[in-house]
């Protein structure tokens, strides 16, 4: 081996490390782990535990409550992840406009929320969404309409859900597509102008074909982040009403840490690891030429 080449696995060497400790091992063991029947007697005494193969995967492919739970995150990302990628875009394209002012200021505004405490929020949020004495059913009945009850209805507790989630998370891809419209030229768009494209026309024709590979990034990582869905619902609804807001996360969660059922609880991460994967490599194909090079 070269002398280089035994200085850069020597650099490597202590990252390789942290990745090895706190990343591959974890995985190799939850894994282990999801093929036992590891629960709460088996913490006492570990000659109790079994090897069961598959079982606890087939188990869970048989038991409503995880479909439930699929669907219920299904809905949260199909909702909630377009939502947010679009108040990410339109603050990204006002923040970028010539005519935009303080743009420091909103930008620093915008991206708050995203550095705040998702529990701390998600309470006050619980206060806002109040049926009697929230703000928001308050402004509702100013205008004449009718309170709505947004965590205990089961057709608007997901929808309030997204909407705070869309309202905490929407920050931080506004700072992406904000950096990827600031780097296309301004002589690009005003060679559209003088060519006689309109607003809209610069949109579809120009800035969505350049911010492409961008929004594909920001996409994979708005889902990746969206399957994982936890800290909303076991904050502001405990997985109610009617388990309407139960996503994967929270099952695993209550499988694991309320029933002990660290075997079942551990394949349902691999499960999900393994919906995150699907969805990602379908999105990876839209940043792809006709070829299907990458663009």
């Amino acid at each position: 081996m070269k002398k280089s080449g035994v200085v850069g696995w020597a650099l490597a060497a202590p990252a390789l490390v942290v990745i090895g400790v706190f990343f591959a091992l974890p995985v190799i063991a939850g894994l282990a782990l999801s093929l036992t029947d590891f629960d709460l007697y088996a913490l006492a005494d570990l000659s109790t535990l079994r090897f069961v193969g598959l079982r606890n995967y087939l188990n869970l492919l048989q038991t409503a409550l995880f479909w439930q739970a699929l669907g219920n995150t299904f809905y949260f990302v199909a909702l909630g992840v377009p939502v947010s990628i679009g108040l990410s875009l339109g603050a990204a394209l006002l923040l970028s406009s010539r005519f935009a002012k303080w743009q420091p200021f909103f930008r620093t505004a915008l991206f708050a929320p995203v550095v705040t405490t998702v529990v701390a929020v998600a309470v006050i949020w619980r206060y806002l969404l109040h049926t009697r004495y929230g703000l928001i059913n308050q402004a509702f009945e100013g205008l004449g309409l009718s309170p709505i009850d947004w965590l205990g209805d089961p057709h608007w507790s997901m929808p309030a859900i997204i909407l705070f989630a869309a309202w905490k998370n929407f920050g931080y891809n506004m700072i992406i597509l904000l950096a990827a419209l600031q780097s296309v030229p301004r002589e690009v768009y005003e060679s559209a102008r003088v060519d006689g494209a309109g607003a809209l026309r610069q949109f579809t024709d120009m800035t969505v074909p350049l911010l492409l590979p961008t929004l594909v990034m920001v996409g994979i990582m708005t889902v990746s982040g969206y399957f994982q869905l936890f800290a909303e619902p076991y904050v502001m609804t405990q997985g109610g009403p009617l388990r309407s807001t139960v996503s994967v996360l929270y099952f695993m969660y209550e499988e694991g840490f309320r029933w002990w059922n660290l075997g079942n609880a551990s394949a349902v991460a691999f499960l999900l690891f393994v919906v995150i994967f699907v969805v990602s490599w379908v999105l990876m194909r839209f940043d792809r030429d006709p070829e299907g090079k990458p663009a």
